[in-house]
């Protein structure tokens, strides 16, 4: 997609701080980090939508997640990081090519996870077949 900035980085049109590179993936420093050391982790061939990426590419790109995601923390001396990856619009993805956030943490950095809710009375069942339905 030509007006994808993921695509100009990968071009090289746009300069970044890469730090993994291979024929398929790529993985370069956030512009804009939660933490020092926030990776993004991406298919070289452009995907808006995860569940559209073939299986082989994808493993590809997990595979990279595993290999950078330590060096990454040893980088920034931290211990745990979160993975996350947005998809699809209301998800809020600021890119739209499928990537993935290694974003080391660290003790008292101020970054909470989202707070969850108790399903209703039934929701749970309800949910849970609508699920398994929709896998057939």
């Amino acid at each position: 997609m030509s007006d994808c900035l993921f695509c100009k980085i990968i071009k090289g049109e746009i300069p970044s701080y890469k730090v993994y590179e291979d024929d398929d993936v790529v993985a370069f420093l956030d512009i804009t980090p939660v933490n020092s050391g926030h990776t993004l982790v991406v298919p070289k061939e452009h995907y808006e939508d995860m569940t559209k990426i073939p299986d082989e590419l994808l493993c590809k790109v997990i595979r990279v997640i595993k290999h950078v995601a330590p060096a990454a923390l040893k980088a920034v001396g931290s211990t745990g990081f979160n993975l996350g990856q947005n998809n699809g619009k209301v998800a809020g993805p600021m890119v739209d090519h499928v990537h993935f956030h290694i974003t080391p943490r660290f003790e008292g950095d101020g970054y909470e996870l989202w707070t969850g809710r108790a399903y209703s009375d039934g929701e749970a069942e309800e949910v849970l077949k609508q699920i398994v339905g929709n896998l057939k």
